[in-house]
């Protein structure tokens, strides 16, 4: 397989169905998406890594989502991620002792926790999105600003379509 994903062009697929989901249009949304979430993955590890050694990659999101949203009940972070409570507590556990987040009673219910970053998690988790979106810019440094503008837009509204 080429480094982009893509073959020779030839398929062997044919859309028996007639439902639509062969044409060539969404053979190559699969296949760009297929790419694209490869990279995704590969690229999650090196920033977590990045910001702490010992960083699940599974918890860069996490830790992202605490930075873009504040303090956090695990149980919302659990349904943001899409995983269950076991799971959650042990990921929050492991992030608490490397001191990238802390617990916090929730002003809203004092029986409730909210998950936020420490200021050490705070710091490292910034550094790494700004060398991300660094890397973004110099791989993209030959776009028009407006197609950069544009592959967000449709971005965004791919992702809130797959959220029905």
């Amino acid at each position: 397989m080429h480094e982009d994903g893509n073959c020779d062009g030839r398929g062997g697929e044919f859309d028996a169905s007639g439902s639509g989901v062969n044409q060539p249009e969404f053979l190559a949304l699969e296949r760009e998406l297929t790419v694209l979430l490869r990279r995704a993955r590969a690229n999650q590890g090196e920033m977590a890594r990045e910001v702490h050694p010992d960083l699940e990659s599974s918890a860069y999101g996490l830790l992202v989502r605490l930075g873009e949203c504040g303090g956090q009940r695990a149980t919302e972070l659990a349904a943001y991620i899409g995983v269950g409570k076991a799971t959650m507590s042990r990921q929050l556990r492991a992030l608490e002792e490397l001191g990238l987040v802390a617990r916090q009673p929730d002003p809203a219910d004092g029986r409730a926790w909210l998950i936020t970053l420490t200021p050490e998690g705070q710091s490292r988790v910034s550094r790494v999105r700004e060398a991300r979106r660094a890397r973004y810019a110099g791989r993209l440094a030959d776009w028009d600003p407006r197609e950069v503008t544009e592959l967000a837009r449709l971005l965004r509204q791919l992702n809130r379509g797959m959220e029905k």
